[in-house]
């Protein structure tokens, strides 16, 4: 089986053993541990160990050894090896991350490995086994789901023991000696800091003890952020800010020779960075440190994490923690002095400016989302919002429905019940003659036309017309009786009510003469005083003189049915005019009706009846012309 990596010579055996289930694996747990034992005291290879895990692995899912016997025995190989070795133990334990997640396993095994993975971390050294260090917490990261409680600071809390430790002995302090004392100190230099060719020039600004104090005293703010919102404390923190932002904006690095330095390092260093977990606080690096770009950049991005504290919603800040304006306002003016810091710190200071702000940004939403308790971002559909299956629908009672012919439907209301039940079929009483509430053209402009007439002297700002709603209704009414409204025209309307007089001016040549208006002409009747509306001359004209009137378009359109195309050429009616006749209706006699009302509305007053005879008998139409001109 350890060979193989497999358990299948042990489910054979394990099938034979006689005993139940529960005590044949514990059995072969603990001789699994007892390989394993011989293994470590043997100082055997770590792909023996592997290879017993391996078939500890398989062996749960045969289900013939408990879930919890890999995560055992990977503990106590852990725990028994050298960290080189853990390594290589700790790569198998990644790779297998898919496996401890499955439903077999993590139930069983997740606090074996958390508590594994700490007391790892227990051994390693942070500034030494860094990247080990990074490991392990990636793999706890993608282990647990991230609402886990267990791997959120959920009070907020911070690492107090992360202390910077400097000089603070103003008497031991060597930067007042002389540059020439300093070389002979044999300060070591790390391989790849610092060369005979690319030596920083001398800073600008004076490094004394008093910078070198107030720098690294700055750390301790940064380490415990609550000691800003004590009045002495932050009067301390401002005043050491100042001046190191100052230092800052005052030493500016230079573009070229910085991307110069960058490239050599990474030539150098094989593409790899160069990571420290702690600062170095030398005195005598203190010039090399204003230097470096990364140096500065780390400085700076601990003022914007720590700033977002302070402005932030806190859910575990105490009642006390809270800024006044002034510390409000003094934050905001050194953010965007940050900022502009960041932006002016080669190389692409630009790009990490804005990736920078972007990135804190979004760190507000995992604030609002720890300050809620850190909620699963997995949601359970409620029992309520489930789809539930519609049952079959349960018959109507008789009380309702009632029976018969004469049955009467009940709407829970006496005014509801006696509108429902006028008539047995409510759709056949719909289309009853009794329910058609449309007025005809008469009867709706009727005070429109007597309006009209200059006689009756009516103001423009009394008549129906400049009524909006009354405008309204007469467009609807228009659209459903009238063949002008959908009729092109040359005018121009500047309002609503401009365009219904000029309809009514119309509407009152088509109408019947039998109105209660005998003021309004329509050209056909004399009128002594000569200013009528409607009035062409003041002598009585001859038949040839007259208008048409709309009952004779009706006539003439119905004789003409779909011949009306042949009239059309002869009334010089556009092409483009005759197919939006055609897309208006389909009726045909309508169709006729409206080549008609277009040739009157494009001609007017010389639209007379002598000139629609001449053009019935150029299209062949004489049948038509002499009964027109008989009547």
């Amino acid at each position: 089986a350890l060979t193989s990596r497999n358990c299948k010579p042990l489910t054979s055996v394990f099938t034979h053993l006689p005993g139940n289930e529960t005590e044949k694996k514990s059995t072969l747990d603990q001789a699994l541990r007892g390989v394993l034992e011989e293994q470590i005291v043997k100082h055997a290879d770590v792909e023996d160990h592997l290879s017993l895990i391996c078939v500890s692995i398989s062996g749960v899912t045969e289900g013939i050894c408990s879930a919890t016997t890999p995560f055992v025995l990977l503990g106590d190989v852990l725990d028994c090896l050298p960290l080189d070795q853990c390594d290589k133990i700790f790569s198998f334990v990644e790779e297998n991350v898919s496996t401890w997640k499955s439903n077999s396993f993590y139930s069983a095994g997740k606090n074996y490995l958390l508590r594994m993975c700490n007391d790892l971390l227990r051994r390693l050294s942070k500034s030494q086994n860094t990247v080990f260090c990074g490991r392990i917490q990636l793999f706890l990261a993608r282990l647990f789901p991230l609402s886990e409680k267990s791997g959120l600071n959920l009070q907020s809390q911070f690492n107090l023991d992360n202390i910077t430790v400097f000089n603070k002995n103003e008497q031991e302090s060597t930067l007042g000696q002389q540059s020439t004392e300093v070389k002979e100190d044999g300060m070591e230099v790390e391989e790849g800091e610092m060369g005979d060719e690319d030596t920083p020039a001398q800073c600008s600004i004076p490094i004394d003890y008093n910078l070198y104090r107030k720098f690294w005293t700055l750390q301790d703010y940064f380490r415990n952020p609550v000691q800003c919102y004590d009045k002495f404390s932050w009067i301390t923190f401002v005043k050491y800010s100042d001046e190191t932002l100052a230092v800052f904006k005052s030493y500016k690095l230079d573009d070229t020779q910085a991307s110069k330095r960058k490239l050599e390092e990474m030539r150098t260093a094989g593409g790899e960075h160069v990571y420290f977990a702690k600062f170095l606080t030398s005195e005598k690096l203190m010039d090399l440190q204003l230097s470096d770009s990364n140096f500065r950049r780390h400085i700076l991005l601990q003022y914007l994490i720590l700033f977002q504290y302070l402005r932030g919603q806190v859910k575990f800040k105490s009642s006390n923690c809270v800024l006044n304006d002034d510390q409000t306002a003094w934050m905001e003016d050194t953010t965007k002095l940050v900022y502009q810091l960041l932006r002016e710190t080669p190389p692409d200071g630009e790009k990490f400016g804005t990736m920078v702000e972007h990135i804190l940004n979004t760190e507000e939403n995992w604030n609002s989302w720890k300050n809620e308790g850190c909620p699963s971002f997995v949601k359970e559909r409620s029992s309520e919002s489930k789809p539930t299956r519609p049952g079959r629908k349960r018959p109507a009672p008789e009380e309702f429905l009632g029976k018969g012919p004469d049955r009467k439907i009940f709407m829970g209301n006496d005014e509801l019940t006696r509108l429902w039940n006028l008539n047995p079929d409510n759709m056949e009483a719909c289309k009853s003659d009794n329910r058609e509430f449309m007025p005809s053209l008469e009867e709706f402009f009727e005070e429109a036309i007597e309006q009209a007439d200059p006689t009756n002297m009516v103001e423009d700002e009394y008549k129906v017309v400049g009524n909006s709603n009354y405008g309204w209704r007469a467009l609807r009414l228009l659209s459903r009786r009238s063949p002008h409204f959908f009729q092109p025209t040359n005018q121009q309307f500047k309002s609503l009510a401009e365009y219904l007089e000029n309809m009514v001016i119309k509407l009152a040549k088509e109408l019947p003469k039998d109105l209660p208006s005998e003021e309004i002409k329509t050209g056909e009747e004399d009128d002594e005083n000569g200013d009528n509306l409607l009035k062409a001359s003041n002598d009585s004209p001859s038949i040839q003189s007259k208008s048409v009137s709309n009952s004779q378009m009706d006539e003439i359109a119905a004789k003409l049915g779909a011949q009306w195309k042949m009239l059309a050429d002869h009334l010089e009616i556009k092409a483009a005019e005759i197919r939006e006749i055609e897309s208006d209706s389909e009726d045909v006699d309508l169709q006729a009706k409206m080549l008609l009302v277009a040739w009157q509305d494009r001609e007017g007053p010389q639209a007379t009846m002598e000139c629609l005879i001449a053009a019935l008998n150029a299209a062949g139409f004489t049948s038509i012309a002499d009964s027109l001109s008989d009547s």
